[in-house]
């Protein structure tokens, strides 16, 4: 990766995070990538990247210094020149042997960092999935309340239909309880009516029945006293008997005339009397309906 295309930013809080870590180890190794990229809250390619350059820095060399025998002195003696580089040479072996030895730890450095980095993505990898698996594990449990708050509303739906119906019905059947008892109470009102009609009709007849009572005794009471009348003059006078025989004979007939009517009129109370008692046991059927139905 360019790390041109670092921000400034990023490279500080990289480094930071990496210099911090190294120092609470005691520099006593370095800190792996994810470390300093969890600690810097920046992506794997930017800690990657600048982590690579920061270990570089740690582990550089001082280059070899090319040793330059003076002209003077290599005139003056040329043993001691040889013997100076002898000793050139040697620095340069040393100096070889170091950049051998930093490049074999840089390589190492690489090898550690290529390793940190795959265990950083197995981590991440593994994170990851774990990650997938709540998600999964948080989604059916999220389906399955979903489910189960479904099916609870369904149920309270389908409970408040029946709720609605029962009530529909109840009221209903209230509405036809009520014309029932309307209907009732406008029977029992004419039931009402017909009874103080048949019993005012039953007063009148039995009204009618102690008049004619009335007048058959006063008839009874005239005929004993022509029939009187007629046992004490029948020697008296004949003809007087036979207008006594005449008005005997016409008082019978008023008598039986009058006994025919009482019969009537009995009869006729009698038949009042069966209707009332009818119409009675019909108000008390229809006033136990009523109070039923209330």
């Amino acid at each position: 990766m360019n790390q041109s295309n670092i921000p400034a930013e990023v490279r500080d809080r990289i480094i930071t995070a990496a210099v911090e870590l190294y120092e609470q180890s005691d520099r006593d190794a370095f800190p792996t990538v994810d470390q300093v990229r969890r600690a810097a809250k920046v992506n794997m390619n930017d800690a990657s990247a600048i982590m690579k350059e920061w270990r570089r820095a740690q582990t550089a060399q001082a280059a070899p210094v090319a040793i330059q025998v003076p002209e003077a002195v290599a005139q003056a003696n040329t043993v001691a020149l040889a013997a100076l580089w002898r000793q050139a040479q040697e620095l340069a072996k040393e100096s070889l042997r170091a950049a051998q030895a930093a490049w074999e730890t840089e390589r190492s450095e690489l090898d550690t960092m290529r390793q940190e980095l795959a265990d950083a993505y197995e981590t991440q990898a593994t994170e990851l999935d774990q990650v997938k698996a709540a998600a999964e594990t948080t989604e059916q449990a999220h389906q399955a309340q979903y489910k189960q708050a479904s099916d609870e509303l369904a149920d309270v739906r389908a409970e408040l239909a029946q709720a609605v119906t029962r009530a529909e019905r109840a009221e209903a059947k209230a509405g036809e309880i009520e014309r029932r008892a309307a209907d009732l109470r406008a029977e029992l009102d004419r039931a009402h009516q017909d009874a103080d009609q048949v019993r005012a009709g039953l007063i009148e007849q039995q009204q009618a029945t102690q008049a004619i009572t009335a007048q058959l005794d006063q008839v009874r009471a005239e005929l004993a006293k022509v029939q009187a009348k007629a046992d004490a003059e029948r020697e008296a006078h004949q003809e007087q008997r036979k207008q006594a025989a005449k008005e005997i004979n016409h008082s019978a007939e008023k008598l039986t005339r009058l006994e025919a009517e009482l019969d009537t009129t009995r009869r006729g109370e009698s038949a009042a009397r069966e209707e009332a008692a009818a119409l009675r046991g019909r108000v008390e059927g229809m006033e136990k309906a009523l109070a039923k139905s209330a």
